[in-house]
């Protein structure tokens, strides 16, 4: 597959539902929907497919609501489920839709895509020369895919040149390795890369911790859990990571209209890194699952988040499946951190806020187009009267000396004082304990 809805957290449940409802009013508007569907199949001007007509119908329906909330036929649901385990063929991107056209919401390293030099934000118009305009992500989506060692041009529109651009990819399996590791200064310091949350992550992460535990015992100060850029994906990992890192406490709540739908997750006894100091680096791209992470570890004061604003997904999708008729992917909760905070268009506010020093043509792009929860169309709302917020940046220069966040958060664990440019470490902590205040006050009432 070529690439995922930006920024998606999935829950695998299976619900059943009655058909029958006391609002009769609902079946006078089924009529019209019979009635409308009727005239279309003998009078439009080419016999249409009934199957599409209808997939086509339940996609609009679920559009509606929210951007997250998608019908899946039964090749997409199988498609997804490959996807969920880590494998699966394409060209390596993580795309959205925005005003009718593919958006690419990041390269996944080391793919295809990634390599033919595609990039954040770039608008993909074309596949094949042939038009994208009107259709759905889905279908979207469906056209990158192919056999593998197979190549596809697309046509892409990028902030910054005047004209479109062609670039051709060969498919490719894509293997998704949800945990990248190594050690910075020396070995003092862990460093793992989460790019993911798919149902290998909680496992690899163990591996990764457990062997650098090994190769670099007695000499490790802490380590750095780097979520910029990761979409999200499965919630039960999102809880496993949390619980991998906390020793106690609440991880996540979760609150929908019925009543299985609401659950809180506590972490177990046990902390993989044997307590030692966390740094948690986010950004723009750090969606949904990833907040979650993030989110618990703030409220329990387990590390320092550091960075920048987050994307602000603070729904739950659940897989509904419909026999063999595919899946309905649905929103029906809403996540909060331990602490009661609904993040939802609003983001995660790290700790210490650390600004990358970005390139002019990026800084426009973002600024034309902003990222978050927000500024998508059809958003769930933040809750009661709180302010919604704009994501923040998603670059992250390509090499680690370039990285200002990177060498804080190294500098921050070793405990030197270093004056890094774009650090406002005050505001961030001015941010926080207003809203920490405004919390007690709320909990006194």
């Amino acid at each position: 597959m070529s690439g995922l809805a930006a920024a998606t957290t999935i829950l695998n449940v299976t619900a059943t539902y009655s058909a029958t409802t006391p609002n009769s009013q609902i079946y006078k508007q089924l009529d019209l929907f019979g009635d409308v569907l009727e005239r279309v199949r003998s009078d439009y001007v080419e016999k249409p497919d009934d199957e599409k007509l209808i997939e086509t119908a339940i996609n609009g329906m679920l559009s509606g609501l929210d951007p997250h909330s998608a019908y899946l036929n039964a090749k997409h649901f199988q498609d997804m489920q490959v996807q969920t385990r880590g494998e699966f063929g394409g060209l390596g991107i993580e795309v959205t839709m925005e005003k009718g056209v593919v958006k690419v919401v990041a390269p996944i390293d080391d793919t295809p895509a990634a390599n033919a030099g595609i990039r954040s934000n770039d608008l993909i118009t074309h596949l094949d020369d042939k038009s994208i305009v009107g259709l759905t992500l889905t279908e979207a989506v469906e056209r990158m895919r192919g056999p593998v060692n197979t190549e596809l041009k697309l046509t892409v529109v990028r902030e910054g040149l005047e004209d479109p651009i062609d670039i051709k990819i060969k498919r490719a399996v894509i293997r998704i390795n949800a945990i990248k590791a190594r050690v910075e200064s020396d070995g003092e310091i862990g460093y793992v890369k989460v790019t993911t949350f798919n149902e290998k992550t909680h496992t690899n992460l163990v591996k990764a911790v457990q062997k650098i535990e090994k190769e670099h015992a007695g000499m490790l100060k802490g380590y750095i859990i780097d979520l910029r850029n990761n979409p999200g994906g499965l919630l039960d990992q999102a809880v496993a990571v949390s619980d991998d890192l906390l020793d106690k406490g609440a991880i996540v709540l979760t609150k929908g209209r019925n009543l299985q739908e609401t659950q809180r997750s506590q972490a177990r006894v046990g902390d993989i890194t044997g307590g030692k100091k966390l740094v948690v680096l986010i950004n723009g791209g750090s969606a949904s699952a990833s907040e979650i992470v993030a989110g618990a570890i703030q409220d329990h004061d387990r590390g320092t988040i550091v960075g920048t604003r987050s994307f602000g997904k603070g729904s739950v999708q659940t897989i509904i499946p419909l026999g063999g008729q595919g899946a309905l992917r649905l929103t029906t909760a809403r996540y909060y951190t331990p602490s009661g905070r609904s993040i939802q268009a609003k983001g995660i506010d790290p700790d210490i806020i650390v600004e990358q020093e970005t390139p002019e043509e990026i800084k426009k792009r973002e600024k034309r187009a902003p990222r978050g929860e927000a500024n998508l169309r059809g958003h769930l709302t933040a809750e009661g009267d709180e302010e919604e917020k704009s994501g923040s940046s998603t670059f992250v220069p390509k090499t680690k000396e370039e990285d200002r966040q990177l060498q804080y958060a190294i500098a921050l664990l070793l405990g030197k004082e270093t004056e890094i440019k774009g650090v406002r470490q005050e505001d961030a902590e001015k941010a926080r304990k207003a809203a920490e205040k405004d919390k007690a006050e709320e909990k006194a009432k």
